[in-house]
């Protein structure tokens, strides 16, 4: 397995305009739309409300409009998504929560997939405001956060910006923002492995980069961070579904923006001030996932986070998996998810 690094966003030349292929897939191959069939889309629904046993609407929240997906009845589990990805990326998760007694939502985030794409706001503190728009705007009292990657970032930002409106966590191959920032400035080996986010730092190259051929290197990216041994996924398929995804006017713009601010801000006094907010230890119960061969979040980057958590923190390690566990994974992530869900007194 290889690791982008930010020369997976060098500046178009002649021959990427021209159709060079750029590989998306196993031995170079980058599968065209049509590849693997086609995914469960109706022909209203388009390349982001795609058919299954939810039902989509979109819900108002902190000055925006943001689409979800949702099943079951119950307490209230919210789930966000990471990069390059959108809400579809829960699409196991959400019958498995429904059958076991949640209300289960996923968002797309701000920008990404149906949800509104602002020209501001993309910004951690902005984004966790929004969850917990969304949060109030379905009614409910508080939720269970499930977030992965960018959405886990945002989903310790929020458990700490809104606590009252979080009643569990649960982060998947992100560690807690603090632990982040240190990790990229002082481990070289994350760094590296997070090259991608410094690539992203240039104007309007990684975009370019990110739609060229149909949104190849959407399809090359899940393939390299996935883990090695999970042949089920990334398919064809699914690969055909965030590409098209990425592919949507502005999304590549607005799914860069978060890392963007994470990093043009670290020596600003918004992202001074955003790391001292984020000393505010978290108080809810957390469970934090990571796979043990991810290449893109060290394990030794996430396993740190407990120190931030002042409450039940439990620690769970997927052996040989990627970046995607819940995809990779589906039925083990989400019997690990329901089982600490339902558990009244999660221990450390």
């Amino acid at each position: 397995m290889t690791v982008p690094d930010s020369s997976a966003f060098r500046p178009v030349g002649p021959e990427d305009r021209a159709g060079h292929e750029r590989p998306a897939g196993p031995a170079g191959h980058t599968p065209g739309p049509a590849d693997g069939g086609q995914p469960p889309a109706s022909a209203a629904g388009g390349p982001v409300r795609l058919d299954g046993p939810w039902t989509h609407r979109d819900v108002a929240a902190n000055g925006a409009r943001f689409h979800i997906a949702e099943m079951g009845e119950g307490p209230l589990v919210l789930l966000l998504h990471g990069f390059p990805q959108f809400w579809w990326t829960w699409r196991h998760q959400l019958p498995a929560l429904a059958d076991a007694g949640f209300r289960a939502v996923a968002m797309d985030l701000r920008g990404v997939g149906g949800s509104d794409r602002t020209p501001r706001g993309y910004d951690p503190a902005n984004l966790a405001l929004d969850i917990t728009g969304v949060i109030r705007s379905l009614g409910e009292p508080d939720a269970a956060l499930v977030g992965h990657d960018m959405g886990g970032y945002l989903a310790w930002t929020a458990a700490v910006m809104r606590p009252k409106l979080v009643r569990r966590l649960v982060v998947s191959s992100m560690p807690h923002p603090r632990r982040w920032r240190s990790s990229m400035l002082s481990d070289f080996a994350q760094s590296r492995a997070g090259s991608y986010i410094w690539g992203f730092q240039r104007p309007w190259v990684p975009e370019r980069q990110l739609v060229a051929d149909d949104a190849a290197l959407v399809g090359r990216l899940i393939h390299e961070w996935a883990g090695p041994g999970t042949a089920e996924f990334p398919d064809d398929t699914a690969l055909g579904v965030y590409r098209r995804a990425m592919s949507i006017p502005s999304t590549a713009h607005c799914s860069i923006e978060p890392y963007r601010w994470m990093v043009r801000s670290l020596a600003r006094p918004d992202g001074i001030q955003f790391n001292r907010r984020m000393k505010r230890p978290v108080r809810v119960p957390t469970l934090h996932l990571h796979g043990s061969l991810d290449p893109a979040v060290r394990t030794r980057s996430s396993a740190g986070s407990g120190e931030y958590v002042e409450a039940p923190y439990r620690w769970r390690l997927f052996d040989g998996l990627g970046h995607f566990p819940h995809e990779e994974d589906p039925a083990g992530f989400s019997a690990e998810l329901i089982n600490w869900l339902k558990d009244s007194e999660p221990d450390r």
